[in-house]
């Protein structure tokens, strides 16, 4: 009796491992978080990858494509030195509109997992909202949210059409 039961929790313990990382891709959406790495408080649209509750999303008027998107190298969330002006411009607007807010969304490619794509689409989110905080922008005015590879700007399978999804975008809310 007792191998029998070993044997039960033995063959569960193997379909958890084997399905547990097998996830439909979710019809909208993505993760929502905003937990800084810099330890900034946390101002996130939803339940994010790390599982922490954030407020409601911000309401107004969204304002999309008014800013450059931050691009990013393959599998990473480093902000190249090249990409900075474009959140410093970022920075700028947000601080001589101070009634303005602002969700940075993270964006992939398609290759890799969606769970994996999904938080490096928040790492990237994260690493912009961090630098904005160090420039002087309020951290309570911004959100993040991941897309993960779920709302490519470009279609394609090679390294063009990869290179422009791997991006940040700013979404202004007045």
């Amino acid at each position: 009796m007792r191998g029998t039961k070993a044997l039960w929790v033995g063959m569960l313990a193997a379909a958890l491992a084997v399905t547990g990382g097998c996830r439909s891709k979710p019809k909208t959406g993505g993760t929502d978080s905003s937990l800084n790495p810099l330890g900034v408080a946390p101002t996130g649209v939803g339940v994010g990858e790390l599982g922490m509750a954030g407020a409601e999303p911000f309401a107004g008027t969204e304002l999309r494509g008014r800013f450059q998107p931050v691009y990013f190298a393959y599998d990473s969330a480093a902000i190249a030195d090249a990409e900075r002006s474009k959140i410093e411009a970022v920075a700028d607007s947000m601080r001589a509109n101070p009634a303005r807010r602002l969700v940075i969304e993270g964006h992939c490619d398609e290759r890799g997992s969606n769970e994996y794509n999904l938080a490096l689409g928040e790492r990237r989110a994260l690493a912009i909202r961090a630098y904005l905080v160090g420039l002087g922008v309020p951290a309570d005015r911004i959100q993040t949210k991941s897309f993960g590879e779920e709302q490519p700007a470009a279609m394609g399978h090679n390294e063009e059409a990869w290179r422009l999804n791997r991006r940040g975008e700013f979404v202004i809310v007045e």
